[in-house]
């Protein structure tokens, strides 16, 4: 299973490490993504949600 938001589809993309004499190789970003239950359209669903969507989520509760 990838690591990819249920709520927003945020995953991994690609970049490049830069070095001081300015020489770049490829290199991966990963969401910041934790496993927890969010309610999607009245319905819970357990799987990975990123920390943006968590907050958002939270916020909405209130």
């Amino acid at each position: 299973m990838s690591k990819v938001c249920i709520m927003c589809g945020k995953g991994k993309v690609a970049g490049n490490n830069v070095s001081h004499s300015h020489k770049k190789t490829k290199r991966t970003f990963n969401a910041n993504v934790h496993k927890g239950t969010v309610v999607i359209d009245g319905e819970e669903q357990y799987g990975y949600v990123c920390t943006r969507c968590l907050r958002t989520a939270k916020k909405q509760e209130n």
